[in-house]
């Protein structure tokens, strides 16, 4: 076998009709459009088009927005982190930020900020500063002796007697 001998199964590839080639092949004169009308001529575009009836997309109503100010976060699970730990991505003994994070390959880009959750088990003592992070994820991290720093959010934004 060799690659210049390399070719499909006889039949597996079908050949493009020809159409519009004469009355004998079965598709010519009108090439299978029917007669006359819009749909008979080229460029015609009437996706959703009912015949005059009120199409259904104009029919349902429309539901609500898109917050174009909305924080795109990007989300790290506890159970992440440990695995980066065990690699021997990431130090615990350094403090976690998203620059670390990004430079252990645990997020591709920082985005809005990251957003630490809770999902997985975490056996080592780690410093994190995050923009947010979930209770159960906080409790998770402080109960093994660890910091989660919150740099953004409710927390960065609330007075400090609060």
């Amino acid at each position: 076998m060799k690659l210049n001998q390399l070719r499909d199964n006889e039949g597996a590839r079908k050949g493009r009709m020809r159409v519009g080639r004469g009355i004998g092949s079965g598709k010519g004169k009108t090439a299978g459009r029917g007669v006359k009308g819009q749909t008979s001529r080229t460029g015609v575009a009437i996706r959703g088009f009912e015949g005059g009836q009120m199409p259904l997309h104009r029919r349902l109503p429309k539901r609500g927005f898109t917050n174009i100010f909305r924080k795109d976060f990007v989300e790290v699970n506890l159970g992440r982190l440990q695995r980066a730990v065990d690699a021997g991505r990431l130090d615990p003994s350094q403090p976690v930020t998203p620059e670390t994070m990004v430079a252990a390959g645990l997020v591709d880009k920082v985005r809005d900020g990251v957003r630490l959750l809770a999902k997985g088990e975490i056996t080592v003592k780690l410093d994190l500063t995050v923009f947010g992070a979930s209770k159960a994820a906080i409790a998770a991290v402080e109960k093994l002796g660890g910091t989660v720093t919150l740099s953004g959010g409710a927390a960065a934004e609330a007075p400090a007697g609060a």
